[in-house]
């Protein structure tokens, strides 16, 4: 596989799956509702933990091959 190829599978993998996981961000902004849905505002520092520290997960990632999973809970 040349460099061309590598770098256009990239561009279309980067496009697709940050446009979904800015779509699920978009989502979970609509659980704001609060005639709809009860929350507190731990609830609310958890879930922005939970995205902030999987963006600090990402960047480190592309800087180093350490790998980490998490499954994010309330």
């Amino acid at each position: 596989m040349s460099d061309a190829d590598k770098r256009e599978n990239f561009v279309r993998l980067a496009e697709g799956r940050t446009q979904v996981a800015l779509d699920a961000i978009r989502k979970l902004g609509n659980l704001s509702n609060r005639r709809a849905y009860d929350y507190a505002d731990a609830d609310i520092r958890k879930i922005t933990k939970a995205l902030r520290d999987a963006v600090s997960d990402l960047e480190k990632r592309f800087g180093s091959s350490t790998e980490t999973t998490e499954t994010f809970k309330l």
